[in-house]
């Protein structure tokens, strides 16, 4: 009876232990960025991406630290990219790669106006609510 107290006593510690080590899913909020500078008009439920063809400098998402005044790009996660095509709502994977930045000329030279770039985070900590980039 005694060793079996102890087999049940040491499996519920395991279970408790493995419990507290698992991330809690889509718990850090996170944005697109290009350079500095937020994508989304506002970091609302209402909140749209649009970016025009001709946009220069790094696309990245970055875990973000939100205030009423701003919101601050803290750490880069890594990311894939696929594109929706405005015809056909086909969605394609840009690359098999992972990013934790790109040159956003580079994504864009495979679209026309009226696509969608679509952002894809690969850990499930982080939410990427406005994960829709028009092309415009």
């Amino acid at each position: 009876m005694k060793k079996v107290m102890q087999c049940v006593l040491f499996c519920v510690g395991c279970c408790f232990s493995t419990m507290s080590l698992a991330q809690e899913k889509f718990s850090n909020c996170s944005a697109a960025f290009v350079g500095s500078k937020l994508i989304v008009d506002r970091y609302t439920p209402t909140g749209t991406c649009r970016l025009s063809a001709t946009t220069k400098g790094n696309l990245s998402v970055s875990t973000v630290a939100l205030t009423p005044a701003k919101t601050k790009a803290l750490n880069k996660i890594d990311f894939k990219l696929a594109i929706r095509d405005k015809e056909t709502k086909t969605v394609h994977l840009f690359s098999e790669k992972s990013f934790r930045q790109i040159p956003v000329q580079n994504v864009l030279s495979q679209c026309k106006k009226g696509d969608q770039i679509l952002l894809l985070t690969t850990d499930k900590r982080y939410s990427l609510p406005h994960n829709e980039i028009l092309v415009q």
